[in-house]
């Protein structure tokens, strides 16, 4: 007999549910730093790039932005 529809979805991945393990000051200070170095610089409309990766990043982390 076939398996019910539920049966193939996948669990959410632990990152998705778990508490972030870092404060978000501290998190990402890979992306963090060149995101606002270019804001001061060129402001924040010709940073779109940075700014993304930057919150990308704090998403795999768990924060939720």
């Amino acid at each position: 007999m076939a398996e019910p529809a539920s049966a193939s979805v996948t669990a959410p991945t632990p990152a998705a549910d778990e508490k972030p393990k870092l404060k978000i000051c501290c998190a990402c200070p890979e992306t963090r730093k060149p995101r606002d170095e270019c804001v001061v610089e060129k402001g924040e409309e010709q940073c779109t790039e940075y700014i993304e990766a930057h919150k990308a990043c704090l998403r795999s982390h768990g924060f939720k932005v």
